[in-house]
């Protein structure tokens, strides 16, 4: 793997890693599908168009980290019973208020940036630049999007702390 200038076999951990967040995008993917599906109330049509963008997000991820272990010479793992037994995340049911929805996706992120901040100390360790980068970008829209979620549950009365 000279064309990218690091070991493959360092590259085992990034890859395992990688693996992971897959399955991790996997499970999320069709919870918020889920979500996208069964959402009712008041909140309908605001929850109903965000979560299909958030699903659309997620989609393109799962692409682009399949890929990136592709690039690593490792095999993407691509069987949902797989995906269950590596996955960091769980399923979720369909009857729920859309606050639970939100608060179980705000805390799949939480789990999701645990998984995205070991690929990027696994990463660091091989010197591999590429999934660093990767993986940097994804967090930092991570954050934003849980960020807006949970802007979105605060009471009117909640309020910012000053600077």
């Amino acid at each position: 793997m000279s064309y990218l200038h690091f070991n493959i076999e360092k590259a085992k951990d990034t890859s395992k890693e990688l693996n992971i967040l897959l399955a991790d995008y996997h499970l999320y993917y069709q919870k918020i599908r889920n979500y996208h599906w069964n959402i009712v109330g008041r909140s309908f049509f605001d929850l109903h168009v965000k979560f299909e963008e958030m699903y659309d997000d997620a989609a393109l991820k799962i692409d682009e980290i399949a890929e990136r272990i592709l690039t690593l010479r490792y095999q993407p793992t691509s069987n949902y019973s797989d995906y269950l037994t590596l996955s960091n995340i769980k399923e979720s049911k369909s009857e729920l208020a859309d606050t639970d929805m939100v608060k179980n996706l705000i805390e799949d992120h939480g789990t999701i940036l645990l998984q995205m901040s070991k690929v990027v100390k696994t990463a660091g360790a091989c010197e591999d630049e590429g999934t660093i980068d990767l993986i940097g970008a994804y967090i930092r829209e991570l954050e934003t999007t849980t960020w807006m979620l949970d802007a979105w549950r605060m009471n009117t009365v909640d309020t910012r702390k000053s600077i």
